[in-house]
Formats: structure tokens, sequence, C-alpha cells
């Protein structure tokens, strides 16, 4: 894994395709379940993180945004690719979305963003890669989010993501790049299709990071 010509291009991104689904399973179990890198959930939830069922139904769905940094024989976008993922980050439009739900998906913004699934391969992690990919689905989130059949002039759009609680590290890491908590949370999941919590006050917080102001 060539990691010394690492730049804004050539750490690029293409939409998922149902051919990535192999490979999206093994990067997403792997950096989020395994002890692997910085980022991974290991110490807080077991089992798997996603199926591949799961990410059929990401990938099939005309409002989630499933974008993939392949590997290529180059190291360089014009590579040819060769099948494994070096990182991947989703994008879930919410435009005019149901403002009455009590959950992490509910903001006063009627126009928003979530992203999620964001995971770097761990050999990879701590050399900007991250950052490049994150700054990218920001900005596919504003520019749709802003094009002129959706803008809602009454309120700003937000990009909104949840974490785990008890990863202060984590949460600096998005401080850093404008986003903040927001006050909704809800506890991690119990029922088995989001893998198993290791301690009982295991929490889902939201962030959010308002564009277009």
């Amino acid at each position: 894994m060539n990691k010394n010509h690492l730049n804004s291009t050539s750490v690029f991104l293409r939409q998922a395709e149902t051919d990535d689904i192999e490979a999206l399973e093994q990067l997403l179990n792997r950096c989020y379940r395994q002890t692997e890198g910085w980022t991974n959930e290991a110490d807080l939830v077991g089992g798997i993180r996603i199926t591949q069922a799961e990410l059929a139904s990401i990938i099939a769905n005309p409002k989630h945004y499933l974008f993939v940094y392949p590997k290529t024989i180059t190291g360089e976008r014009d590579g040819e690719e060769t099948g494994e993922l070096l990182g991947c980050i989703a994008v879930d439009i919410k435009v005019n979305a149901d403002t009455n739900k009590s959950d992490l998906n509910s903001t006063d913004s009627k126009n928003k963003a979530y992203i999620g699934m964001f995971a770097v391969h761990p050999e990879l992690q701590g050399q900007g890669v991250g950052n490049i990919i994150l700054q990218a689905a920001e900005t596919f989130a504003g520019r749709h989010l802003s094009s002129s059949d959706q803008q809602n002039n009454q309120q700003p759009s937000r990009l909104t993501m949840s974490i785990l609680s008890h990863r202060p590290e984590l949460l600096a890491y998005y401080q850093r790049r404008g986003y903040q908590l927001n006050g909704n949370k809800m506890p991690f999941p119990d029922d088995g299709n989001n893998g198993e919590p290791k301690r009982q006050d295991l929490e889902l917080l939201e962030l959010e990071k308002i564009v277009n102001a």
C-alpha cells in the first residue's frame, strides 16, 4: 500500500456499486469491530457492523449515496482497480424530513444530510485520507442540499452524524472539523441488528454542522 503519494488528487471517491459489496463488508467490519487503527469500536461494541444484505439495500436507495475509495495498481485515480477498498463514506439526503420523530434523525431543519459509514483502511489512518474523504462528502452534501429545487430558504442546511459515547478522541476529531453536539442522543440499540454493546450506558450522540447558513 503506497502511502508516499497520498493527496487530494490520488485520494478519490466514486459511487459504490453492487460489485463492491463484499469489499465494503470487509472494510467496515474491520474498521469498526477489529482492534486495528484508532477509529475502531471494538472495546464498546461486539459482533458485526453490517451485512451484505444491508449494503445492497443502501446502494439501491436513490436518496442514500455510498461512496468508496478504491485501491488501484498505481495508487492513482486513473490506475486499474484491484478490488480492494481503502475507504468509504455515506451521505443520506433527508430533504423535507419528518421533524416529529424523537430520534437522532430529528432536528429543527428539514433540509439535511446524514453522514455515516465513514471508514478508512487501518493502514492509512493518520495520513490525512479521512480528512479528504470527509471534505468530499461534505461538499457533495452541501451542493445537493443547496440545489435550486431543494433549498429551504427559511432554514439553513445541516450535516448530521452520530458517534458512540465514551469516544472523546473521535468527538474531538469531528469538533475540529466544525461539528458540535446538538443534545440529541439515544441508547445504543440492543436489538442485535447493530452489534452487541459491551456496556449498559452506551449511547449514540448526534453531531451537526450548519452549511449554507
